[in-house]
């Protein structure tokens, strides 16, 4: 599934040097093409936070691992069934690890990858992006 808005696309002919490089214009072959690729990289990250409530889990374990049940408590208004599916797509992403204790009961803990770590400064910057939208823009 590809994101409508956001796709590895052609890049437009820019001012300057062709060799410049220029932030979200990455020189990579995989960005040349003319309609959205699962081989993209932008693709790739939007196919892991898809869905509601992923980036909600990601934060949680970005401080520190969780429990299940400590991952329900803090986020009350998430269903069972839908923590459960983003645990799953979030793992099948490489993003965390379910960590099981031997002995019993056993505790399992959800823990970030070096991947899934890797998406913090992600994160930061598509909040970034979202808390200037409600600033006046200087080029209107």
């Amino acid at each position: 599934m590809t994101h409508r808005t956001v796709s590895c696309g052609p890049r437009p002919a820019l001012p300057g040097p062709p060799d410049a490089q220029r932030p979200g214009l990455p020189d990579d072959p995989r960005a040349e093409v003319d309609a959205p690729a699962p081989s993209c990289p932008v693709e790739i990250t939007l196919h892991a936070l898809r869905g509601r409530w992923t980036t909600l889990v990601a934060r949680e374990l970005l401080r520190h691992p969780h429990t299940y049940s400590q991952l329900a408590a803090a986020l009350p208004h998430l269903s069972d069934k839908t923590l459960t599916e983003r645990l799953r797509q979030l793992a099948d992403a490489g993003v965390l690890l379910r960590d099981r204790s031997p002995g019993w009961p056993t505790t399992v803990r959800y823990r970030l990858t070096e991947r899934g770590r890797a998406l913090g400064p992600v994160l930061q910057a598509m909040w970034d992006w979202g808390a200037a939208a409600d600033e006046p823009d200087p080029a209107r």
